[in-house]
């Protein structure tokens, strides 16, 4: 098959397409009178409710990774391609309760709407030092990470309607802006509820038909085995693949577009049903995925059958055999909104970094804007932060591309074990939390170009290992704040 979007020349499956394209836009036209608060604009005024919040975080914590990358993974190396899901899905279950509820409730007491915002009351850090340091490393990683899902949207977008990707780039952007400055966080969490929806649906439906088709389960099996012992041995990757596969959960906790969904929700207690909903329809999609390429691989023996040879194209060329054109359609819109809903919540968590971290609390000393300005401030800095990150993903392709390969690693290394010791250890430190973030981004990095190549070892792992020793060393000879007790307190009452 030349070319999995070739289905789109029929009016039908481009009606659907398009459907799923511009539907966000008219939801952000929908939520925009509930925009009234810089709360609001961010953290969708602490309002959202446990399915909204459930699902925009298994959302926009996938993105296309999920439908294309990880149904690849399965298709090049066989069922051992669940351990990387096995990773974040136990990382993010955990989190939903042990990290989201003290979060939750720390936030509205100390009315924090960013992660920085959380560290510098945790600490009460009159130096803004922790924010400085937290700002900065969010700022670079999360800039580079939305002009990466830019350039990502503009190849799909550009592939499917053969448009040029300048014109594509814009178009994905501005589909995101319009929504994005309309409506802000409550715009984006209902969008990626919807995005989930489609997700839910074409993992679930397509890997069904698909195994259907190769005649079951143990046929599938059966096919794969005989193609490649390996493809049916969930420990093929060894012991260092399967470290590193399972260490991938690590960067959950140090997310920012995942922490925030935490402190949206209505009722912090209401977490835990959220846990039940986001873990519950994490294992689902993971397995759709996993199954895609499994029966994929049964049904295209050969990845040169697939587009470019490329592996993750056979959630794609699925769809084109199986489905008619208006779920074809569906799908395929499906897929580049996945990349849109990450994104999206980069994207925010970006802005309130410059609206709230730099602008409000570090250039103006805390000094209190009214509502209406704020609100007007972070709808233009969305806009100009996404028209900066669109250029990036256009002229500074190569500088996107480097800092991505750290982007996840360096944020969960930076911000999950600083985090997680936060929220549970009272003898943590301002400097103590500063030396784990400094220690977890430059050790993600030294350890991707230097060490990874010859130990093969997940930089992510030894990246938040050091880091944590590094936030308890330097916490055990600093002094933590006087009235630490009542913060702590803070967070579970």
């Amino acid at each position: 098959m030349a070319n999995a979007y070739e289905m789109l020349k029929n009016p039908a499956a481009l009606a659907a397409f398009l459907f799923t394209l511009l539907l966000p836009i008219f939801v952000g036209f929908l939520v925009m009178r509930r925009t009234k608060t810089e709360e609001d604009f961010f953290v969708g005024g602490r309002a959202m409710n446990k399915i909204v919040v459930a699902l925009s975080a298994v959302s926009s914590g996938r993105s296309s990774w999920l439908v294309l990358g990880l149904s690849g993974m399965a298709y090049a190396r066989g069922v051992s391609a669940v351990w990387a899901a096995v990773g974040y899905i136990v990382a993010e279950m955990l989190q939903f309760v042990y990290m989201g509820i003290r979060l939750r409730k720390f936030s509205e007491k100390h009315n924090c709407i960013t992660v920085p915002d959380y560290f510098e009351e945790r600490f009460k850090d009159e130096s803004k030092i922790i924010r400085l340091v937290a700002s900065i490393i969010i700022a670079l990683f999360l800039t580079a990470y939305v002009g990466a899902q830019f350039n990502a949207g503009a190849k799909s977008l550009s592939t499917a309607l053969g448009m040029s990707t300048l014109t594509a780039l814009l178009i994905a952007a501005l589909m995101i802006l319009i929504y994005m400055v309309l409506g802000g966080f409550i715009a984006v969490a209902y969008n990626d509820v919807i995005r989930a929806v489609i997700m839910i649906f074409g993992l679930t439906v397509l890997p069904a038909v698909a195994v259907a088709k190769v005649g079951g389960v143990n046929a599938m099996l059966s096919v794969l085995k005989a193609l490649d012992p390996k493809y049916v041995d969930p420990l093929s990757l060894g012991v260092g693949g399967l470290i590193g596969f399972l260490g991938i959960g690590l960067g959950s906790p140090g997310q920012p577009h995942i922490i925030v969904r935490y402190m949206s929700i209505d009722d912090p207690d209401r977490l835990r049903a959220s846990t039940v909903i986001g873990t519950f329809w994490n294992v689902v999609l993971a397995w759709g995925a996993i199954f895609v390429g499994l029966a994929g691989r049964a049904l295209y023996t050969d990845v040169n059958m697939l587009p470019d040879a490329n592996s993750e194209m056979i959630y794609l060329v699925l769809s084109s055999e199986f489905f008619g054109p208006l779920l074809y359609g569906l799908l395929i819109g499906g897929v580049f909104a996945a990349i849109l809903s990450t994104a999206d919540s980069q994207l925010l968590v970006v802005a309130s970094t410059i609206v709230r971290d730099f602008y409000q609390e570090i250039i103006n000393k805390g000094e209190q804007l009214s509502e209406e300005r704020a609100v007007f401030l972070s709808r233009i800095v969305v806009f100009v932060a996404g028209i900066f990150a669109m250029l990036l993903a256009y002229f500074a392709q190569d500088i996107i591309f480097w800092l991505v390969l750290f982007a996840w690693g360096g944020l969960g290394a930076a911000i999950g074990p600083t985090l997680i010791v936060s929220l549970y250890w009272k003898r943590t430190t301002k400097w103590g939390v500063v030396a784990g973030m400094i220690v977890g981004a430059l050790t993600t990095i030294i350890w991707k170009l230097y060490i990874r190549p010859i130990t093969e070892l997940y930089e992510l792992v030894p990246a938040f290992i050091f880091a944590l020793i590094a936030t308890i060393v330097v916490s055990l000879v600093t002094e933590p704040p006087e009235n630490v007790d009542e913060l702590m307190k803070d967070m579970t009452e």
